[in-house]
């Protein structure tokens, strides 16, 4: 006959009552909950957190032996332990249980012990780049993969990062591990983002503050970034808003300097500007990130163009697109990967010289 303790009886009506230690279910884990409460506590006592859930594993002898019984899930320890002890730690802590929480407890029934799933903590906000040079998110020299050599000064990376600059400083101040960069899009290295900026999320990994002055914070990395990079509208957001901030597809607006191999008329230049946004743009893989990226067609729209200054070989032209339309390709043609292109319709070969996005139209 099985031998239970009292609250294994109570649950499952089966068995012969014996002392809780010598339970063959639970080994007497289930007179052991204020003990174990303040185990997770003391943990957890670096830790800010409002609430919790806790989880348990259930595997070996014990499930085996709840299999045999054929219990029901309700009736399994792992339902039962997960429920008195959600309880005893909400008594002890004053924090709440919740499905979406901010730390999770997972304990193991078959060899007692526990550990602790911190949630990330993310702060949604918008940053603007205004140097060149500046890649936007970690780029590790690909000589020495990160070690350090003669080629990236030994510093280990290719560029200096928006990333960095960004997520060091809140990193630190909420007491994180590691912090993620997730932006809504990317400019090159060599192209500014100006105008109201660019939506990011910063997920921060094991953070151990999450009550924290978001306007103070703003004025920190602002500090630290030393007029490179300025964020601004910081405010908390979720996880399910990283994919909605990667994968949104937010119309940007661009300023670009275009250099013609030579003179070209205004009204040549004004043709061409309105042929652009007559047609969808086909532009296959640029040449220059084909290394990284699939060699796909696909097919993008301008929605508005604008000169805003020409002088012969030189133009400043405002450029309103759909996102992933790829500027400085729409305007040289990529050896013909683009069409049409600019130094297509004018059957002038033109260039990129200098690039801004001046904004970015949308976000949380």
């Amino acid at each position: 006959m099985i031998e239970v303790c009292e609250k294994c009886y109570n649950a499952l009506k089966i068995g012969k009552i014996v002392e809780a230690n010598e339970c063959m279910i639970c080994s007497g884990l289930l007179y052991r909950l204020d003990s174990i409460a303040d185990e997770i506590l003391k943990r957890l006592k670096d830790y800010e957190f409002d609430t919790f859930l806790i989880g348990s594993r259930s595997y070996g002898s014990l499930k085996a032996l709840e299999d045999y019984l054929n219990l029901d899930d309700k009736k399994r320890l792992k339902h039962r332990f997960n429920r008195e002890l959600s309880k005893v730690l909400a008594r002890k802590s004053g924090k709440s249980y919740s499905t979406d929480p901010d730390v999770t407890i997972i304990y193991d029934l078959e060899n007692p012990s526990f550990e602790v799933q911190v949630a990330p903590l993310y702060i949604y906000g918008r940053y603007k780049k205004r140097v060149r040079g500046l890649s936007q998110t970690r780029w590790i020299c690909r000589f020495c993969n990160g070690k350090g050599c003669e080629v990236c000064n030994w510093t280990g990376k290719r560029y200096l990062s928006v990333e960095e600059l960004i997520t060091e400083p809140i990193r630190e101040f909420v007491g994180g591990k590691h912090a993620i960069l997730h932006g809504a899009g990317r400019e090159d290295v060599d192209a500014r983002m100006l105008g109201n900026g660019r939506p990011f999320i910063v997920e921060i990994q094991d953070p151990k503050r999450r009550k924290i002055d978001l306007k103070e914070l703003e004025k920190i990395v602002n500090e630290f970034c030393r007029g490179k990079v300025v964020v601004s509208d910081l405010k908390f957001a979720k996880a399910k808003d990283v994919e909605f901030i990667k994968s949104a597809g937010f119309v940007k607006v661009y300023r670009a300097k275009v250099v013609f191999e030579k003179e070209v008329s205004r009204e040549e230049l004004e043709k061409a500007v309105e042929k652009l946004k007559e047609q969808p743009i086909h532009q296959r893989t640029p040449l220059r990130v084909l290394h990284r990226r699939a060699d796909l067609v696909r097919v993008r729209r301008v929605y508005d163009a604008e000169i805003i200054l020409h002088r012969g070989k030189v133009a400043v032209i405002k450029i309103v697109a759909e996102s992933g339309l790829y500027i400085k390709e729409l305007v040289s043609g990529d050896q013909g990967r683009t069409k049409p292109s600019l130094s297509e319709l004018l059957g002038v070969n033109c260039w990129v010289e200098k690039l801004d996005v001046i904004e970015v139209r949308g976000g949380l």
